[in-house]
């Protein structure tokens, strides 16, 4: 079986990571002929082309393939480190700082409780790079291989994956209270949701959607839309008057108690299921990623059904 280079393995993971060739020498502390050329060798010894040079660059379904390989190749190398230093505690770390652990979670569970799950992992040198993303789209990153695991609402399991499920996060619909008494004082309705403007994260951001058309059983609705591509945003422009918005309760728990912000809809909660799916291998590195998620998870959201 032919082995791969691992610096040109790296160099393919950071020309995708990076966006392009320069920000990859960089990165590298390589000049960019070099990353060409290590980029060529590995293809040569593929025998295809794993880059697709447009605007962006983009890996060829052979590059998902070597991209999956670099960063399995990554958590063995985290997993060897880990280990080296329960046995040597003074030993000096072999890994290449450039090298990540990356994993994509949904923006609202970085803003509430995802976040403080990985606090012990990164005080102890794990090089975690978290990518951000709505919780419907996190898995796309898992299956093109750019990363070892994702907190997603997808409840089905990804080929040569493992799946288990973290809860359901609450979300309520928040406005200012002088926006509120203006446009909507006896809250949401029928006769008002169509006027409001929402304040969405981005154009995949399904949620303001659903929470009205679970709120009166309707099928599909049409809403004025804000963009805010931040869940911390997306609040602060409510506060600033821009609108409403559907956001997570534990974001907006504590504003809602100080009268900061007033639930439009207090018997409505919009309830999405998260789970992790991570590769299925045997890893202490992924292993322990599992776990910390597992266990914040446990504390902030509810059971699953």
């Amino acid at each position: 079986m032919s082995t791969f280079d691992p610096d040109a393995l790296e160099c393919l993971a950071a020309i995708v990571e990076e966006g392009g060739f320069e920000r990859a020498a960089q990165r590298l502390s390589i000049t960019q002929s070099a990353v060409s050329q290590r980029l060529r060798a590995l293809e040569a010894q593929v025998g295809t082309v794993l880059i697709v040079r447009s605007r962006p660059l983009k890996p060829t379904p052979a590059g998902q393939l070597m991209l999956k390989h670099a960063k399995m190749m990554r958590l063995l190398r985290a997993d060897l480190e880990k280990d080296l230093k329960e046995l040597a505690p003074s030993s000096t770390a072999t890994g290449r700082g450039e090298e990540r652990i990356s994993v994509a979670i949904n923006a609202d569970s970085i803003a509430t409780w995802a976040l403080p799950a990985l606090d012990d992992l990164a005080r102890s040198g794990l090089p975690v790079e978290i990518i951000a993303d709505d919780q419907e789209f996190t898995h796309e990153w898992l299956r093109e291989g750019q990363v070892l695991g994702c907190v997603t609402s997808l409840g089905q399991a990804l080929r040569g994956c493992r799946m288990e499920p973290l809860g359901v996060m609450d979300y309520v619909l928040v406005a200012q209270p002088e926006f509120a008494r203006t446009h909507c004082p006896r809250g949401l309705n029928t006769q008002n949701f169509h006027r409001l403007p929402f304040i969405a994260f981005n154009r995949k951001d399904h949620l303001q959607h659903a929470f009205v058309e679970q709120a009166f059983g309707l099928s599909r609705v049409v809403l004025k839309q804000r963009f805010v591509p931040s869940s911390e945003g997306q609040v602060r422009a409510v506060l600033a008057g821009w609108g409403v918005s559907v956001v997570p309760h534990l974001l907006v728990r504590a504003l809602i108690e100080r009268g900061d912000l007033v639930d439009l809809a207090p018997r409505r909660r919009l309830g999405v299921a998260l789970h992790w799916h991570c590769w299925n291998l045997s890893s202490d590195v992924l292993d322990a990623l599992s776990a910390a998620l597992r266990a914040a998870a446990a504390k902030n959201l509810h059971p699953s059904a």
